[in-house]
């Protein structure tokens, strides 16, 4: 029962994070902070603490040089993201870690070309990928 409430809460997180990115083009510290906090957190109460933190770290440390190297890329939002992204997939192994954070990237890159297509010149928020990415290798990785 307690995963099943675990898995329904990170799909209300990450429902809540796609949604707002896609209305508002931001992700917001309210929402991005406080989730890799309870990640973390959880993490830390299951015995799974140390990797997940390396997960944070890393993918945090990743996404912030790209933001240095290009800030109208990606976002501050989308490196805060990173922090609890990390932690999550972080504490299903290195696995979980690779696959989510390719994945990401690859899933916006099809979604610009998918808006490109169209004849629109928009840009599209990477918020949503991210949480795509890690939902889909956790289910790889833990199914």
């Amino acid at each position: 029962m307690g995963a099943v409430v675990a898995c329904a809460c990170v799909l209300a997180w990450f429902t809540a994070l796609t949604v707002y990115d896609v209305r508002q083009r931001r992700l917001p510290n309210a929402l991005t902070l406080p989730g890799a906090a309870v990640m973390l957190a959880v993490a830390v109460a299951t015995g799974r603490g140390a990797p997940a933190l390396i997960g944070a770290v890393a993918l945090a440390l990743f996404y912030l040089g790209v933001h240095l190297v290009t800030p109208t890329g990606l976002g501050a939002g989308d490196v805060k993201l990173a922090i609890g992204i990390g932690a999550l997939t972080g504490s299903f192994g290195v696995d979980a870690w690779v696959l989510a954070a390719l994945g990401a990237p690859v899933l916006t890159a099809m979604w610009a070309v998918a808006v490109a297509f169209r004849g629109r010149a928009a840009t599209v928020p990477h918020g949503p990928s991210m949480c795509a990415a890690a939902a889909a290798a956790l289910a790889v990785v833990v199914v």
